[in-house]
């Protein structure tokens, strides 16, 4: 895996990737320059997702989706789109946790801990069952975050049982789908 990150960018779809993941830490002084700095704590915490792929060594495309699906999800916050774009809570939470849960699960495969998609005796359904359980997983961690934001640090953080509900599921619907795509496109560089 570390080789993986440490090799330079070949081609391309890499250079993309890896100037899309530049606007991490761009974004993170922007946040401590414009706003406050728990919004810059935000964004510093969306770097640790734009490393993710460079590890699991996927595909550009995926690399990139993923990259600004990330910023994105963490813009929105600085940008109130949660609060001022009706839909946009649930869209976000139905493109990020899927992608997320793709990523999360092509690393348990690269540390050898679950099979690796595509690979010869790996059952369609395992990638589908395992991306889906890991997007439903995160969703309930991304709200029980949500809640102890909401209990120990700002009551401003909107928290209902309608709404955490609506966005796990919508996780899981996009782990559902995402596990699909995993389980039918091939989205690592190399097969190990």
């Amino acid at each position: 895996m570390i080789q993986r990150f440490l090799r330079p960018p070949s081609g391309a779809g890499e250079w993309i990737a890896d100037g899309i993941r530049v606007l991490g830490p761009l974004s993170v002084v922007a946040g401590f320059v414009w706003w406050a700095p728990a919004d810059a704590g935000v964004l510093a915490l969306a770097l640790i997702g734009l490393v993710l792929p460079r590890f699991a060594g996927v595909r550009p495309g995926l690399d990139i989706a993923f990259c600004v699906t990330v910023l994105v999800a963490a813009w929105s916050n600085l940008l109130l789109l949660y609060q001022t774009v009706p839909g946009w809570d649930l869209v976000v939470h139905f493109v990020f946790t899927g992608m997320v849960a793709v990523m999360a699960y092509l690393l348990l495969a690269r540390l050898e801990l679950v099979p690796l998609p595509l690979a010869p005796g790996t059952r369609r359904a395992t990638p589908i069952l395992l991306v889906t359980s890991l997007a439903l997983a995160l969703s309930a961690v991304w709200e029980m975050l949500e809640w102890i934001g909401w209990k120990f640090i700002s009551g401003a953080i909107f928290v209902t049982y309608e709404d955490s509900i609506g966005d796990m599921a919508a996780g899981g619907l996009g782990g559902l789908l995402a596990g699909l795509l995993v389980a039918r496109v091939r989205l690592l560089e190399e097969q190990d």
